[in-house]
């Protein structure tokens, strides 16, 4: 049984990769990615959580955004794991490491709907900051791959906030 575990266990690739891009930057970028991973993976299950308790005259509209939003935050959660990976670097594996990608129970305990659509405002607006940076980061050394991917990223987010603020005004 030990051999399949070790068989199963994903290694990076041991290859040198010359892809014009320099190995500290690729491990530089992927620790980076991986913290922008467990954002993204701590707002899909805010939104989602949120999605199902969401309560008020508000419910319909912010039922359906949230669900809008964990639908793209999950696709999202793939296409950075898989950048990750392109980079030469493992995607987050293990209980251990996922479970950094939950919420704290305190995180959610919001009871109207407008203290949880601020609560998932302040969050998007942390994950622009957090893309905004790895992204400046990713233009510098030319890896305008990931540039782009964060500037997409970038864009969903401060849409998002647009739409939460523009729900949950006066």
């Amino acid at each position: 049984m030990a051999q399949v575990a070790t068989v199963l266990k994903p290694e990076a690739h041991e290859e040198k990769i010359n892809t014009g891009l320099k190995d500290a930057y690729r491990a530089e970028m992927a620790k980076a990615l991986t913290s922008i991973l467990a954002s993204t993976y701590k707002l899909t299950v805010k939104s989602h959580l949120y999605h199902w308790n969401v309560v008020g005259p508000l419910f319909k509209p912010l039922h359906e955004l949230t669900e809008d939003h964990y639908n793209a935050l999950f696709s999202a959660a793939d296409v950075i794991a898989e950048r990750i990976r392109a980079l030469g670097h493992l995607a987050p594996a293990g209980l251990g490491k996922a479970a950094s990608f939950a919420p704290d129970s305190d995180d959610v305990d919001h009871t109207s709907a407008i203290g949880m659509m601020k609560d998932l405002i302040r969050d998007h607006e942390a994950a622009t900051r957090e893309l905004r940076k790895a992204a400046t980061k990713a233009g510098d050394a030319d890896d305008v791959v990931t540039e782009d991917m964060l500037t997409q990223r970038l864009t969903f987010h401060e849409k998002a906030i647009w739409m939460l603020r523009a729900t949950v005004a006066d």
